[in-house]
């Protein structure tokens, strides 16, 4: 099945690629980090999590694990394919309709925030902003401050891959085209994508665009945020 790519992303290896360069099989092969006990922490034990941009699961799975409810939102059916125990819908975030629900908390990571392009950041933003229950809150990973700056960068997971930044050159638009090698022993995935750099200023400024403000900022880096709707 051929994949239609959105503008401006592409991906290279094997197996099947997502619209936006993601690499199906390596996603699932990268462990998780300590995303899951961070959110943990932010949230109500047993809550139900709409997570958007869930990928294969590697934060599904995790969540499940911990007694929360997941409903499990990507654009890529290939992905879902391998989310295991969750709801899964196949839709892209910027449009996702579910009616009238509401959840107890919807997830917004993976820097998903930092859309190239700015109206996909505003629907991804809006659709945050109509599933979170009163009362509940939305998690964003959003992007160190060094994350386009520092950069050839490079990192060895110490279970036998590594992960490299090659670059982020500016493309004239306030958005960046950022390229991302992944080596295994047995494998190469590249991705290269456009990701808008935002201070956090700007972030600030377009959560209250989309009618949501920062209640914390949950790490001592601060790229993950819990917000709350000002409506």
């Amino acid at each position: 099945m051929t994949v239609e790519m959105r503008e401006g992303y592409e991906g290279t290896g094997p197996g099947a690629i997502t619209p936006d360069g993601c690499a199906v099989e390596l996603y699932g092969r990268l462990p998780v980090g300590g995303e899951p006990d961070i959110v943990a922490a932010a949230v109500p034990a047993g809550a139900h999590i709409l997570e958007l941009g869930s990928g294969v699961g590697r934060m599904t799975h995790p969540l499940l694990e911990r007694g929360f409810a997941v409903t499990a939102v990507d654009e890529s059916a290939d992905m879902l394919s391998r989310v295991r125990g969750a709801r899964t819908i196949c839709s892209p975030i910027e449009d996702l309709d579910l009616g009238g629900e509401k959840f107890d908390v919807v997830m917004l990571a993976s820097f998903l925030v930092h859309a190239g392009d700015e109206e996909v950041r505003r629907g991804m933003l809006r659709t945050c902003a109509r599933y979170v229950a009163k009362g509940g809150c939305v998690l964003i990973q959003r992007e160190g401050e060094d994350y386009h700056t520092d950069v050839p960068r490079e990192r060895a997971d110490p279970r036998g891959f590594t992960v490299r930044i090659v670059s982020s050159e500016p493309m004239g638009n306030g958005a960046n085209s950022v390229h991302v090698e992944y080596d295994f022993q047995d494998a190469r995935w590249t991705q290269t994508f456009l990701a808008r750099p935002l201070t956090e200023e700007q972030f600030e400024s377009a959560l209250k665009e989309s009618g949501l403000e920062v209640d914390a900022y949950l790490t001592p880096d601060r790229t993950w945020v819990r917000a709350v709707s000002v409506a």
